[in-house]
């Protein structure tokens, strides 16, 4: 609010479940590549049935970097494949 009438914007991008291997191994099983049973509920309750990969932050970060969104602040993106959205209603 304050950083706005100084032309600075603030604003991010709050990504939801993406497999990385930092949480492979929580997310699937080592030995058969299955969904583990934290893995299933997470896939489940994601509208989209897919984790994330890092190349899905990409379009929303450039166009936050971009004029596009020249008068966009206060903002959070969620790019969760709907799962905020949904929270398995």
């Amino acid at each position: 609010m304050h950083l706005a009438k100084v032309g600075v914007r603030v604003n991010a991008i709050a990504p939801g479940f993406f497999l990385t291997n930092q949480n492979r191994f929580l997310l699937t099983d080592e030995k058969t590549g299955e969904a583990t049973p934290r893995g299933m509920k997470i896939i489940s309750n994601t509208p989209m049935g897919m984790y994330g990969q890092p190349e899905d932050l990409q379009g929303a970060v450039l166009y936050l970097l971009s004029d596009l969104s020249r008068f966009v602040t206060g903002v959070i993106i969620p790019i969760d494949g709907g799962y905020s959205a949904y929270g398995g209603v």
